[in-house]
């Protein structure tokens, strides 16, 4: 028997900042990469050194390309990592795109925060910039899904397809024998652009995130929510403002919206998508036809149908423009990007509606929209919130509480050990319990920086 002593460096406790460190005899693994966000005390934590050497890490697995799960590889490679980053190759390209758009806005934050004054450090510094960043991607080796790729003699590993968002994977690592399957984010059963995930077949050691462990999606009829909103946007001179990831969200609500135009559900209102990071995304579903749903026609015309902002001052000319219009611009927890802009000019106008899609973690401007906050604080001042707030989860891009258990059906062992992740302190618990209930397993909750020992 040999020893794996894993350590829980993210997501362990909170939704952010996924990071599972596997010290096995032949070498050294580390399962993503992120970012924290959300509350100050979480986003600190990523200006800390990691507790481990990183120059020590071998092989870096990743299971999706979002900022929480990749985030953080920047500074990885400054702490000292000089091994290999393997994802799926849709899974790089959005990383690519993510790290560079991350270091731009970080480079801009910093720049003007300290132009304006408003930051407490003198000078504010960007997380990492975009030379630090290309290091990282430097690094990156594609693996294909379905197949084993070995890492060492005893060590080899599998991507299997997991729905969430383009290019997204749960791993199954082997070590000695021993399969540790790390869920990466599950996605749906039924999802506008991609298909249903696959199922794991055994799992020694389970880590399983739990955004949505307490909670079951409701059954909204998104069209018939859009349709409603942009027709009372329009009957009020006003805008309705969709904060979105860049990723998978912004497609799936582009080809929503198009198909109800193609039907006639909705007028003509100019729609547009100040998300270059969406813009260089949906590059990269007509690279990778074979990972969605989504036609290379259909993909065209939809892209073709809408106004696409790539410059900031553009952005400008969309707010001063007088028309009812819809705006779809990231972040989609409002925690960065365009979409601040348009919130600080329309945010306090109550013809203005902000449309907020599913998920909202704890500590962002999102959550406490989706909360009732009476002021938000945008650029260092605070705005007072007189738009309406709406919000849907039918989008989401996270399995519920029951797809949860859907997933793991499959699995015909007893796990040693399941290992719950990647969600608030109320989800974790109760999903704890109804994974007792349910099949009768040993379920742990780690905390973070908590380290286990297991024998292979």
């Amino acid at each position: 028997m040999k020893k794996v002593k894993i350590h829980f460096l993210g997501a362990s406790g909170t939704v952010t900042g996924s990071k599972y460190y596997l010290e096995t005899p032949e070498l050294n693994v580390m399962v993503d990469c992120g970012m924290f966000q959300g509350l100050k005390e979480l986003r600190s934590l990523n200006w800390q050194p990691l507790p481990i050497d990183a120059s020590k890490i071998d092989v870096v697995l990743l299971t999706h390309g979002h900022l929480d799960h990749t985030g953080y590889l920047p500074r990885l490679v400054k702490e000292g990592f000089q091994g290999q980053i393997i994802a799926t190759p849709p899974t790089l390209a959005i990383t690519s795109i993510i790290l560079r758009d991350s270091a731009k806005i970080h480079e801009e934050e910093a720049e003007k925060a300290n132009a304006e004054g408003y930051s407490k450090h003198h000078p504010a510094l960007a997380f990492y910039n975009i030379k630090e960043a290309q290091k990282a991607i430097d690094l990156f080796q594609y693996g294909e899904k379905d197949e084993w790729i070995v890492l060492s003699e005893n060590i080899r590993f599998k991507f299997r397809y997991n729905g969430h968002i383009i290019g997204a994977t749960f791993v199954e690592l082997s070590v000695f024998g021993k399969v540790f399957v790390f869920s990466g984010d599950i996605g749906r059963k039924e999802d506008v652009l991609l298909s249903a995930p696959e199922h794991p077949k055994w799992a020694d050691y389970l880590f399983m995130e739990s955004t949505y462990g307490n909670k079951v999606h409701p059954k909204e009829n998104v069209e018939e929510i859009l349709v409603t909103l942009i027709k009372e946007s329009i009957h009020q001179k006003g805008n309705l403002i969709i904060p979105s990831f860049a990723v998978e969200r912004l497609q799936s609500l582009m080809y929503v919206l198009w198909k109800l135009y193609r039907k006639n559900r909705i007028p003509h209102i100019p729609i547009f998508i100040d998300s270059p990071m969406g813009n260089n995304v949906l590059s990269v579903f007509e690279n990778h036809t074979d990972w969605h749903k989504l036609p290379p026609d259909e993909c065209r015309a939809m892209c073709n149908h809408f106004n696409i902002i790539t410059s900031y001052r553009d952005t400008w000319k969309t707010i001063d423009d007088k028309r009812s219009k819809v705006v779809i611009a990231g972040s989609g927890m409002v925690t960065g990007g365009r979409v601040l802009t348009y919130l600080k000019q329309l945010i306090d106008i109550p013809s203005t509606t902000v449309l907020l899609i599913g998920f909202q973690a704890e500590g962002t401007r999102g959550r406490q929209l989706l909360e009732g906050a009476h002021e938000i604080k945008l650029f260092g001042k605070y705005s007072p919130v007189k738009a309406k707030i709406e919000h849907f989860e039918s989008l989401s891009a996270h399995a519920d509480q029951e797809e949860l258990v859907y997933w793991l059906k499959d699995i015909e062992n007893i796990p040693e050990k399941v290992f719950l992740v990647h969600g608030e302190p109320l989800a974790l618990d109760a999903f704890r319990v109804k994974i007792k209930d349910t099949f009768g397993w040993h379920v742990q909750i780690p905390k973070l920086y908590d380290t286990v020992e297991v024998m292979v």
